[in-house]
């Protein structure tokens, strides 16, 4: 069995390539003059989803590459985890997503003077509303998270063939994203919307406008609020 210290940087790899793959294939259809640009939603879904199956083939191994700090805490809550792990858990996770936000701004650094529009900017890094109502956009992220943590261990609670439960997991998140992820983006991850969301708010990007942290707070409660009603569901039925 690996050491928490094998398992913590595990889990920081993972994140950081789950953001630099799932924010970088955002750059490349939000940003000016990307060979990508306006290639739309189900583009994004689909990488998404990708990133999702890379980070766990990097992680599954020796971590179980979680890479969400709210789907930690639900496994604790339910005893497979232990709490002993989580804070070493979710700091490396909030760290690989604040390092894999970094490689995505690297990564496009031509286009963002390029970029006119702020908002846009800011959509490559983290999550946003498309209509903003505050209790609605709550509710939203409770109802995907709680999809997410629920099928997620619903995978898991069935007998497959080796690599399916990954790529199970993937095509959920490709699910969800496409079904549940118009009203705000589907943050249904705290660190993969808040690590990005410091890094946008310090790094040097040309016309960046604010991080929008008066929002910031429902992509992290929301998310931890789903996941545990996700996690105690499915205890519920197995």
């Amino acid at each position: 069995m690996a050491s928490p210290e094998q398992q913590y940087l595990a889990e920081f790899v993972a994140t950081a390539v789950l953001i630099l793959l799932g924010d970088g294939v955002v750059a490349g259809v939000l940003l000016s003059r990307s060979k990508a640009a306006n290639a739309g939603w189900s583009v994004i879904t689909w990488a998404w989803g990708l990133a999702v199956l890379m980070g766990i083939f990097v992680a599954g191994p020796t971590s179980g590459a979680i890479m969400n700090p709210a789907l930690t805490v639900a496994l604790a809550a339910i005893d497979k985890l232990s709490w002993d792990l989580v804070p070493g858990f979710i700091a490396a996770q909030m760290a690989g997503a604040f390092v894999g936000a970094v490689l995505v701004y690297l990564t496009y650094l031509a286009h963002w003077r390029d970029t006119d529009d702020p908002a846009l900017k800011l959509a490559v890094f983290c999550t946003a509303p498309a209509i903003r109502r505050p209790g609605a956009n709550l509710l939203t992220e409770i109802i995907g998270t709680f999809m997410l943590v629920f099928l997620v261990l619903a995978v898991g609670a069935n007998t497959l063939a080796p690599g399916l439960g990954p790529l199970g997991v993937g095509l959920l998140v490709v699910v969800v994203g496409m079904s549940l992820g118009g009203p705000t983006g589907y943050a249904i991850n705290p660190a993969r919307d808040l690590g990005p969301r410091i890094a946008h708010a310090l790094l040097p990007i040309p016309g960046k406008g604010g991080s929008d942290w008066g929002y910031a707070w429902i992509p992290v409660v929301g998310p931890l609020v789903g996941a545990l009603l996700g996690a105690f569901a499915f205890k519920a039925m197995y």
